[in-house]
Protein backbone atom coordinates (compact mmCIF):
# COMPACT_ATOMS: atom_id res chain seq x y z
CA UNK A 1 0.00 0.00 0.00
CA UNK A 2 1.13 3.68 -0.61
CA UNK A 3 -0.34 5.97 1.67
CA UNK A 4 -3.56 6.84 2.74
CA UNK A 5 -5.60 8.84 0.50
CA UNK A 6 -8.87 11.32 0.94
CA UNK A 7 -12.05 9.37 0.61
CA UNK A 8 -10.20 5.81 2.67
CA UNK A 9 -11.71 4.64 5.29
CA UNK A 10 -9.22 4.39 8.30
CA UNK A 11 -7.86 0.64 8.63
CA UNK A 12 -9.15 -1.73 10.52
CA UNK A 13 -7.23 -3.19 13.90
CA UNK A 14 -4.97 -0.43 14.31
CA UNK A 15 -3.38 -0.50 17.31
CA UNK A 16 -0.79 1.56 19.30
CA UNK A 17 1.54 1.64 22.29
CA UNK A 18 0.32 4.38 25.07
CA UNK A 19 0.58 5.58 28.19
CA UNK A 20 -2.25 7.71 29.87
CA UNK A 21 -1.03 11.10 31.29
CA UNK A 22 -1.52 11.45 34.62
CA UNK A 23 -0.95 13.62 37.54
CA UNK A 24 0.56 11.27 40.31
CA UNK A 25 3.21 10.60 37.18
CA UNK A 26 3.67 13.76 35.75
CA UNK A 27 7.24 14.32 36.16
CA UNK A 28 9.18 13.41 33.28
CA UNK A 29 11.40 10.58 35.57
CA UNK A 30 8.07 8.51 36.55
CA UNK A 31 6.65 5.62 34.50
CA UNK A 32 3.88 5.23 33.68
CA UNK A 33 2.19 1.52 32.64
CA UNK A 34 1.74 0.73 28.73
CA UNK A 35 -1.18 0.01 27.44
CA UNK A 36 -2.92 -0.99 23.90
CA UNK A 37 -4.80 2.33 22.30
CA UNK A 38 -6.82 0.69 19.59
CA UNK A 39 -6.98 3.94 17.67
CA UNK A 40 -9.29 2.77 14.67
CA UNK A 41 -11.94 2.10 17.71
CA UNK A 42 -11.75 4.84 19.49
CA UNK A 43 -11.39 6.98 16.17
CA UNK A 44 -14.72 5.14 14.87
CA UNK A 45 -16.87 8.56 15.59
CA UNK A 46 -14.43 11.14 15.82
CA UNK A 47 -12.87 14.16 14.15
CA UNK A 48 -8.90 13.37 14.29
CA UNK A 49 -5.93 14.48 13.41
CA UNK A 50 -2.60 12.33 13.55
CA UNK A 51 0.82 13.66 12.79
CA UNK A 52 3.86 11.34 12.58
CA UNK A 53 7.48 11.77 12.96
CA UNK A 54 10.90 9.82 12.42
CA UNK A 55 11.44 10.17 16.13
CA UNK A 56 10.94 11.60 19.91
CA UNK A 57 13.72 14.30 20.88
CA UNK A 58 15.32 15.07 17.12
CA UNK A 59 16.01 18.19 16.22
CA UNK A 60 13.06 19.20 13.63
CA UNK A 61 10.70 17.32 15.41
CA UNK A 62 11.16 19.27 19.34
CA UNK A 63 12.20 22.25 17.79
CA UNK A 64 9.29 23.20 15.18
CA UNK A 65 6.80 20.10 14.56
CA UNK A 66 5.16 19.19 18.08
CA UNK A 67 5.53 23.16 19.73
CA UNK A 68 3.56 24.14 16.58
CA UNK A 69 0.59 21.69 17.48
CA UNK A 70 0.91 22.78 21.20
CA UNK A 71 0.45 26.35 19.97
CA UNK A 72 -2.09 26.19 17.56
CA UNK A 73 -4.27 23.56 19.94
CA UNK A 74 -6.94 26.03 20.59
CA UNK A 75 -7.25 26.55 16.88
CA UNK A 76 -7.36 22.97 16.25
CA UNK A 77 -9.92 22.50 18.99
CA UNK A 78 -12.29 25.38 17.55
CA UNK A 79 -12.35 23.36 13.72
CA UNK A 80 -14.27 20.52 15.72
CA UNK A 81 -11.19 18.04 16.14
CA UNK A 82 -11.39 15.55 18.94
CA UNK A 83 -8.33 13.79 18.91
CA UNK A 84 -4.82 15.07 18.62
CA UNK A 85 -2.04 12.40 18.05
CA UNK A 86 1.82 12.51 17.55
CA UNK A 87 2.98 9.18 16.30
CA UNK A 88 6.46 7.96 16.37
CA UNK A 89 8.35 4.22 16.17
CA UNK A 90 9.83 5.28 19.98
CA UNK A 91 8.36 2.76 22.60
CA UNK A 92 5.89 4.29 25.00
CA UNK A 93 8.27 5.29 27.86
CA UNK A 94 9.99 7.54 25.68
CA UNK A 95 6.94 8.75 23.84
CA UNK A 96 5.43 9.58 27.55
CA UNK A 97 8.71 11.57 28.75
CA UNK A 98 8.40 13.45 25.24
CA UNK A 99 5.10 14.21 25.97
CA UNK A 100 6.01 15.63 29.52
CA UNK A 101 9.51 17.63 28.32
CA UNK A 102 6.78 19.43 25.97
CA UNK A 103 4.51 19.95 28.89
CA UNK A 104 1.60 18.25 27.48
CA UNK A 105 -0.95 17.33 29.97
CA UNK A 106 -4.30 15.54 30.32
CA UNK A 107 -3.85 13.91 26.93
CA UNK A 108 -4.46 17.25 24.96
CA UNK A 109 -1.93 15.39 22.48
CA UNK A 110 -1.68 11.70 22.47
CA UNK A 111 2.26 10.52 22.19
CA UNK A 112 1.70 7.18 20.97
CA UNK A 113 4.28 4.66 19.95
CA UNK A 114 3.87 2.98 16.65
CA UNK A 115 6.34 -0.31 17.37
CA UNK A 116 8.58 -1.26 14.81
CA UNK A 117 6.76 1.38 12.64
CA UNK A 118 4.22 -1.18 12.30
CA UNK A 119 1.25 0.84 11.15
CA UNK A 120 3.38 3.17 9.27
CA UNK A 121 5.10 0.44 7.15
CA UNK A 122 1.69 -0.82 6.09
CA UNK A 123 0.66 1.96 4.93
CA UNK A 124 4.00 2.20 2.92
CA UNK A 125 5.00 5.40 4.92
CA UNK A 126 7.89 4.19 7.04
CA UNK A 127 11.22 6.02 6.40
CA UNK A 128 14.23 3.87 4.52
CA UNK A 129 15.64 3.02 8.28
CA UNK A 130 12.14 1.54 9.12
CA UNK A 131 11.16 4.24 11.05
CA UNK A 132 8.03 5.86 11.24
CA UNK A 133 7.98 8.46 8.16
CA UNK A 134 6.57 12.31 8.61
CA UNK A 135 3.11 12.56 7.80
CA UNK A 136 -0.23 14.02 8.73
CA UNK A 137 -3.75 12.22 8.39
CA UNK A 138 -7.13 13.69 8.72
CA UNK A 139 -9.78 11.34 10.03
CA UNK A 140 -13.77 12.22 10.39
CA UNK A 141 -15.64 9.44 11.77
CA UNK A 142 -13.24 6.85 10.38
CA UNK A 143 -13.02 8.39 6.78
CA UNK A 144 -9.77 10.13 6.03
CA UNK A 145 -9.91 13.92 4.75
CA UNK A 146 -6.71 14.91 4.50
CA UNK A 147 -3.37 12.61 4.37
CA UNK A 148 0.41 13.72 3.35
CA UNK A 149 3.59 12.50 3.63
CA UNK A 150 6.69 14.67 3.62
CA UNK A 151 9.55 14.11 0.73
CA UNK A 152 12.44 14.67 2.95
CA UNK A 153 12.88 13.43 6.73
CA UNK A 154 13.68 17.16 7.58
CA UNK A 155 10.55 18.53 5.26
CA UNK A 156 8.26 19.58 6.96
CA UNK A 157 5.44 21.49 5.18
CA UNK A 158 2.54 19.19 4.14
CA UNK A 159 1.82 17.97 8.40
CA UNK A 160 2.48 21.11 9.74
CA UNK A 161 -0.20 22.38 12.29
CA UNK A 162 -0.75 25.21 9.96
CA UNK A 163 -0.79 23.09 6.54
CA UNK A 164 -3.44 20.65 8.35
CA UNK A 165 -5.57 23.27 9.73
CA UNK A 166 -6.09 24.91 6.31
CA UNK A 167 -7.41 21.14 5.60
CA UNK A 168 -9.98 21.31 8.39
Amino acid sequence: MSGLNPGDSFPADVTFSYIPWSEEKGEITSCGIPINYYASKEWADKKVILFALPGAFTPVCSARHVPEYVEKLPEIRAKGVDVVAVLAYNDAYVMSAWGKANQVTNDDILFLSDPEAKFSKSIGWADEEGRTGRYAIIIDHGKVTYAKREPAKNHLEFSSAEAVLKQL
